[in-house]
C-alpha cells in the first residue's frame, strides 16, 4: 500500500465507517454491506491555512421575506417544490431505472431556457448525440441550453464558476469522481465528496443544481443516507416503468411541504401533466360490479379518488391467502379482523384480495372504510353504487373516526358526478357550502354495512 494510504471499510448502505470488514452493519443493521477503500489522511496544518473569521448575527437581524422562487412552468414539478425552484438549492431526484428522471429534467431545463435563462445539463452517462436523439423527439430547445459529458468534479467545478448557469443538472451523481479522493466513482466517499462540492457550489454562486441519483432494489438512493441529509429537496420517481403514469413524490423539502404529489403520463414526446389524477385513476372502471368501491385520499392539498377492489372468494386450504397490492398488506389484516370480531363475517375461511387499481400505492388511514366495504360487497355479492363514494377511517373497535379536509374531498367527488358520499359522521358537521351531493355519515362498520 502507498505510503500515507490506509484501508478502511464504510457501509454502503448508511455510510458507517470501520478499521476493520464486518458482517452486519452495527449503525443500520444491513447484513454484507462492507466495502473496502482506500483512504489518504489529511495532511496538519493544512486546515488551518484556510480557517476565516466566523460572521456571528442576532436572530432579529434575519430576513424573514419570502424566498423568490423560478416557475419551471411544469405545474405538476411546481407543487411539488413548493411553487417553484428556490435558487442556491440542491434537489435530489432518484427513481428507478427508466423510469423518466433524465427524461423530466431535461424537459425542466427546456422551460427554462425559452425564458432566457442559461441551464446547463452535465452528464456523466450519455454521450451528446444521446441527448440530442431524446431532445429531439420533445421539441425545439434553445441555444441558453448548454451540454457538458463529463465525469471529473474538478472540470466541472470549473465550467459551473466560468458559465455561472441560473440552474444545472448533475446525471448522475453516482458517475462524478473527485481525484482528491482516490476510491472509485459511486463509492461512498466519492458520492459524499462530490455531494459536498455540488453543495458549495449551489450556496456559494446561487446556482439551482438537480442531482440525479441511482436507487437500490428497495427503492432507496444508492450510496450513503448522508446524501439525503445534505441536500434541500429530496424527489422519488414512482411508478411501473412498463405503464404509462409516473408519480413524482417530495420526501424531503426544506422550502415546502412533503405531502404533495405530482402525476405524469410518458408519452412518445415525454412526460405530460395529468391535470385531474382522480378522472385518469377511475378511467375504465366497471359498472354494477361487486366488490369494487370508489375511496378518496389526500396527498398534500390534492384529492385523489381511486378505485378500491376486493375478492373474496372460499378458501381450500386451512390457512386462507390474503393479498394487497396498492396498500398496507398489515392493515387489511387489521381491518379483516374487526369485521370478523364487530361485524361476524367469517372471514378466517375465506381468501381476500386487495388491489387499488391503477397501480397507485396510498396508505392514508382515510381508506379504511373503503377497503372494508369493498370486502363486504364482495363477500356478500352486492355491488355498491357507481355514484357513492366513500372514506373514513377505522378503527379496533367499530368505529368510523374523523379525517382531514372532509370537504376537499367531496367537491371533488361532487366536480367528477358522484351522487352520495359516505363519510365519518363527526367529519359532516365540517362540511360548509357542499350543494348536488348527498352526505350520509356514519358511526360504525354496522352502519355502513346497512347501506350495502
Amino acid at each position: 500500500m502507498a505510503k500515507g494510504k490506509k484501508s478502511v471499510f464504510f457501509c454502503q448502505n448508511c455510510g458507517h465507517e470501520e478499521s476493520k470488514w464486518l458482517g452486519q452493519c452495527p449503525m443500520c443493521r444491513e447484513w454484507n454491506t462492507f466495502a473496502e477503500e482506500k483512504v489518504t489522511p489529511a495532511k496538519p496544518g493544512a486546515a488551518k491555512s484556510t480557517l476565516r473569521e466566523a460572521e456571528v448575527v442576532t436572530l432579529s437581524s434575519v430576513s424573514t421575506k419570502q424566498e423568490d422562487r423560478m416557475k419551471t412552468r411544469i405545474e405538476e414539478l411546481d407543487r411539488v417544490l413548493g411553487g417553484g425552484i428556490v435558487s442556491g438549492s440542491l434537489v435530489l431526484v432518484g427513481g428507478d431505472p427508466g423510469i423518466g428522471k433524465s427524461t423530466l429534467l431535461l424537459q425542466v431545463c427546456r422551460r427554462l431556457a425559452e425564458d432566457a435563462k442559461k441551464v446547463l445539463y452535465i452528464s456523466g452517462e450519455e454521450s451528446v448525440r444521446q441527448i440530442k436523439l431524446r431532445a429531439d423527439r420533445m421539441g425545439e430547445f434553445s441555444d441558453n441550453l448548454l451540454l457538458l459529458c463529463e465525469t471529473n468534479l474538478e472540470l466541472v467545478r470549473q465550467v459551473l464558476e466560468r458559465e455561472r448557469p441560473v440552474a444545472a443538472v448533475i446525471d448522475s451523481i453516482q458517475t462524478m469522481y473527485s481525484e482528491g479522493v482516490s476510491s472509485a466513482p459511486g463509492s461512498v466517499s466519492q458520492v459524499r465528496e462530490a455531494t459536498n462540492t455540488l453543495m458549495q457550489l449551489a450556496k456559494g454562486l446561487n446556482i439551482t443544481i438537480f442531482i440525479v441519483g441511482h436507487v437500490t432494489k428497495e427503492g432507496t438512493v444508492a450510496g450513503p443516507r448522508v446524501l439525503e441529509h445534505m441536500v434541500d429537496t429530496v424527489l422519488y420517481f414512482e411508478g411501473d416503468r412498463h405503464a404509462s403514469y409516473r408519480i413524482l413524490r417530495g420526501v424531503k423539502n426544506r422550502f415546502g411541504s412533503t405531502n404533495e404529489i405530482g402525476v405524469f403520463e410518458m408519452r412518445e414526446t415525454g412526460l405530460e401533466e395529468v391535470a385531474n389524477p382522480s378522472e385518469y385513476m377511475l378511467n375504465g372502471r366497471p359498472e354494477n360490479a361487486s366488490g369494487s368501491v370508489v375511496a378518496c385520499s389526500m396527498e398534500g392539498t390534492r384529492p385523489i379518488l381511486m378505485e378500491i377492489q376486493a375478492l373474496v372468494c372460499k378458501s381450500n386450504f386451512g390457512m386462507p391467502r390474503r393479498t394487497a397490492a396498492g396498500t398496507d398488506y398489515n392493515r387489511v389484516n387489521l381491518l379483516m379482523a374487526v369485521l370478523e370480531k364487530r361485524i361476524g363475517l367469517p372471514l378466517s375461511g375465506y381468501d381476500a384480495y386487495i388491489n387499488i387499481a391503477g397501480g397507485i400505492r396510498m396508505n392514508e388511514p382515510a381508506v379504511d372504510l373503503g377497503i372494508v366495504m369493498a370486502i363486504v360487497s364482495s363477500y356478500k355479492n352486492r355491488p355498491i353504487s357507481d355514484g357513492t363514494i366513500v372514506f373514513g377511517e377505522v378503527g379496533l373497535s367499530g368505529e368510523v373516526r374523523a379525517v382531514s379536509m372532509p370537504e376537499q374531498r367531496a367537491a371533488e367527488a361532487r366536480k367528477l358526478g358522484f351522487e352520495t358520499c359516505i363519510m365519518p359522521e363527526v367529519s359532516r358537521g365540517m362540511l360548509k357550502n357542499i350543494k348536488g351531493i348527498e352526505i350520509i355519515g356514519v358511526k360504525s362498520v354496522n352502519q355502513a354495512m346497512n347501506l350495502i
